[in-house]
């Protein structure tokens, strides 16, 4: 590689499987790319972004700093990468500054909470998150990628070319476990679809062995209510194939008992689908006073009922306000800028 296009930031992914935190690494790394920062990613690859480098090469580039810069950036975000990049500051004393992004809402353990001490700088998700962590420069919500995820030109042709059945879809996005609220999922829809003949329900995620069991129950209890041909299991859904399926739903819910922060609702806002959600993550701030959805108590079915009869109600104005908003307070052209501010600020201070 030549030292023209040395990578000013080495950004790490080190877990080998596509979960949120994987997801929102992906989305600022092609942004800032497109915005003109040279960027390595390093460790396990990620869909639609450069092949990574490993951990040893990372390691190599950062041993002088990149032209122009008084060193190379380190942006972490799980603590085995925190590890690694503190073992290359301070045991082999290497010219890098790490940033590391938090989003927890909780107060982390020991061992996390001594990694992050570390940092040269926290940036932090949500005011939630900041107040947890020392060192924040910026709070830079997730953003979402408003070209990838945009709105179907013809939602109904959409949901038919997805070969699910019915006239249109409600979808929930991630693993199937009680954490993320399937449950309550899958009691709502129970209750609502006998009065929407023309839905189908879809469970779109993967499930873990050790959530089989809880899995079965809700299969059992799906069909002790005579709809297993309308609330269904889809599996992973392959990465490039997701934004597709989305667009073609008529809602999307993401009804969790817990979540440090959760990107599918602002993917379902900005591809012009409605929103209900259950109040944890930054699911407030989506759903903001009515505009993309409908914001219910957490673990409250009879609420979450409620709400989905109410948005498919509005129909398309409620689509269109999702997408505005989404555009307007969560496109990730935002959350990539705060970032890079966050770079240039400690490269300014060298």
């Amino acid at each position: 590689m030549t030292d023209a296009a040395k990578p000013e930031v080495l950004v790490t992914n080190f877990n080998p499987r596509y979960t949120g935190v994987s997801s929102t690494t992906r989305n600022v790394l092609r942004q800032t790319l497109a915005d003109g920062v040279k960027a390595q990613l390093v460790g396990v690859p990620l869909p639609d972004c450069p092949a990574p480098v490993t951990r040893a090469e990372a390691i190599r580039l950062s041993r002088t700093p990149p032209p122009g810069r008084p060193f190379t950036i380190w942006h972490v975000r799980r603590d085995p990468e925190m590890q690694v990049a503190l073992f290359a500051r301070d045991i082999l004393r290497l010219p890098i500054r790490i940033v590391f992004t938090s989003a927890a809402k909780h107060r982390h353990s020991f061992w996390p909470r001594w990694l992050i001490s570390r940092m040269d700088a926290v940036i932090a998700t949500s005011d939630e998150a900041a107040a947890l962590v020392p060192h924040v420069r910026v709070t830079a919500p997730h953003g979402v990628d408003c070209t990838l995820w945009h709105p179907a030109e013809d939602r109904a042709a959409a949901w038919r070319a997805t070969g699910y059945p019915g006239d249109y879809g409600i979808g929930v996005m991630g693993r199937i476990r009680p954490e993320k609220g399937s449950d309550i999922f899958v009691e709502t829809m129970i209750r609502v679809l006998p009065d929407l003949p023309g839905a189908t329900a879809l469970l779109i995620g993967r499930v873990k062995g050790k959530d089989q069991g809880f899995v079965d129950q809700l299969k059992a209890r799906i069909a002790e209510a005579g709809l297993s041909d309308r609330i269904l299991f889809t599996g992973e859904v392959p990465t490039p194939e997701m934004p597709g399926l989305i667009r073609a739903l008529s809602l999307l819910m993401a009804v969790p008992r817990y979540e440090p922060f959760g990107v599918t609702p602002s993917e379902g806002m900005a591809s012009g689908v409605p929103i209900v959600v259950s109040d944890t993550g930054h699911f407030a701030a989506f759903a903001g006073d009515g505009e993309a959805g409908r914001l219910v108590p957490t673990g409250d079915v009879e609420a979450t009922v409620a709400a989905v009869k109410a948005v498919l109600a509005e129909g398309a104005p409620r689509a269109q306000a999702a997408r505005a908003r989404a555009v307007e307070h969560f496109n990730l052209t935002g959350e990539a800028a705060a970032i890079e501010g966050v770079y240039e600020e400690l490269w300014a201070k060298g």
